[in-house]
């Protein structure tokens, strides 16, 4: 039975589930009737940062023109430009031994591509959750359903997985920022150029 979590609750993912290795991070989105004009592009990304909360360097944001993290630790399983069907819309995998030590949180967000000028946001967004995996055992082990209302919002930062005295925790933020991708990657250190 996974766990259902509301935000800013965190959960122990190593305690709950010992021998812990690999898992898969799902997240999906339905878009609401409303019509823009132009297709919902959402973007799920990952930003692997440092003890700052930064991330080391630009290979640590991990996206649909990054797929994977050098040390292979963080796999992005590809783009879906509609997010239309059943089930996860982006999946991102994650191998927690083979994250490197200076890395001590990844945060799982998803963004709108080209919000403004298609006059996207996330108000125009349901049904919007992450999930967690573990592609061992196939199991759910946490959900969270992002049930808020973000009226002017073009990126949200989703969750957070972090080690926490060797132990792998996650911590449902499901915060917004307006400014889309460039202010997620401002907010990790990145240069979003």
């Amino acid at each position: 039975m996974p766990i259902n979590l509301t935000k800013g609750q965190k959960v122990n993912l190593s305690k709950d589930n010992p021998g812990l290795k690999t898992i898969l991070v799902g997240l999906g989105w339905d878009v609401n009737a409303f019509d823009s004009g132009a297709d919902f592009d959402l973007d799920a990304s990952a930003f692997l940062a440092g003890a700052n909360g930064k991330c080391p360097s630009e290979k640590d944001f991990i996206f649909y023109g990054n797929l994977e993290h050098s040390s292979g630790a963080v796999k992005h399983m590809g783009d879906n430009l509609t997010g239309e069907g059943e089930g996860d819309d982006e999946q991102i995998e994650v191998d927690l031994s083979m994250v490197p030590a200076n890395i001590e949180k990844i945060a799982f967000t998803v963004t709108i591509y080209d919000a403004e000028p298609r006059r996207q946001n996330f108000g125009q967004v349901s049904n919007a959750y992450i999930h967690i995996m573990d592609t061992t055992t196939n199991t759910e082990l946490l959900r969270f359903d992002l049930g808020e209302d973000f009226s002017i919002e073009t990126a949200v930062v989703v969750g957070e997985l972090y080690k926490h005295n060797g132990e792998w925790k996650f911590n449902a933020i499901g915060s917004g920022f307006q400014g889309g991708l460039a202010a997620l990657c401002a907010h990790y250190g990145i240069d979003a150029e």
